[in-house]
């Protein structure tokens, strides 16, 4: 069987404020074509862990890797083959959603068809909308199209369906999986199990900025069975979620 390559490897990252190592030496990997997540409660360094990844914040120990590009050594190489996604963006007032996609990609000195990518997150027909009079999930979606205007090798999404209602963050899961379908490996940070559990090939679980395990969701989900884990409650075959997607449907309200 052929072994998927790594395009993404991270070996002993660590970085330190005020003499404290917020990321204290994280090591994995992600193989092409992957949708790998990294969970952990607040302040386990899951964000800043993402930010050296992408050149945005200075690695003060160990290495990374994407596509065979060390980050710290050609920061800007690295920029132009990957996509982020923050957990705030901002974009400019004055340039309708069209003109903003089009402004980026000239910004990778590259040109992009705006309204294919408006219409693969479903907001072409708000191509001449400002960001201002979007709601929060065409926000969310207008920032996963803005992330993609240079083609990237891999996205980086940050926590990407935070604030969404029901409707809104399952078509975003739909549109995550789509763009993965196509070939791009994404990395993300979430904090609902669920999502992690649906998204996720395999995913690391952080806490006190070191990587606790990385598995598969089911294998993960299967040690701890093992271990003789039972839930005090029984698990149904539904919950209130799907009550209020099935009630309301699943489609985007915009």
């Amino acid at each position: 069987m052929t072994q998927t390559k790594q395009i993404v490897e991270a070996n002993e990252l660590v970085k330190t404020y005020g003499g404290t190592n917020v990321v204290d030496g994280v090591s994995f990997s992600v193989g092409e074509g992957e949708i790998f997540g990294i969970l952990g409660p607040n302040g386990a360094g899951k964000t800043t862990t993402l930010e050296m990844l992408e050149a945005l914040r200075p690695i003060d120990g160990g290495q990374a890797t994407i596509d065979g590009i060390d980050v710290a050594k050609q920061p800007k190489k690295i920029k132009h083959i990957i996509g982020i996604q923050l957990q705030a963006t901002s974009f400019y007032d004055k340039l309708n959603l069209r003109e903003q996609l089009k402004m980026f990609a000239s910004l990778y000195g590259t040109r992009v068809n705006a309204d294919k990518l408006l219409e693969k997150v479903q907001l072409i027909d708000k191509a001449k909308s400002y960001v201002e009079q979007l709601s929060g999930g065409q926000k969310q979606r207008f920032a996963i199209a803005s992330t993609l205007v240079n083609t990237p090798k891999v996205l980086f999404l940050d926590e990407p369906t935070t604030g969404l209602d029901p409707q809104a963050r399952r078509n975003m899961w739909d549109l995550i999986k789509q763009i993965r379908s196509e070939g791009m490996t994404i990395i993300l940070t979430t904090h609902y199990m669920d999502e992690a559990e649906v998204l996720c090939d395999r995913l690391a679980i952080m806490d006190n900025g070191k990587i606790l395990t990385t598995d598969t969701p089911h294998n993960l989900i299967e040690a701890l069975l093992a271990r003789g884990f039972k839930k005090k409650q029984v698990v149904e075959q539904a919950n209130l979620e799907d009550v209020f997607i099935d009630l309301t449907g699943k489609a985007i309200r915009d």
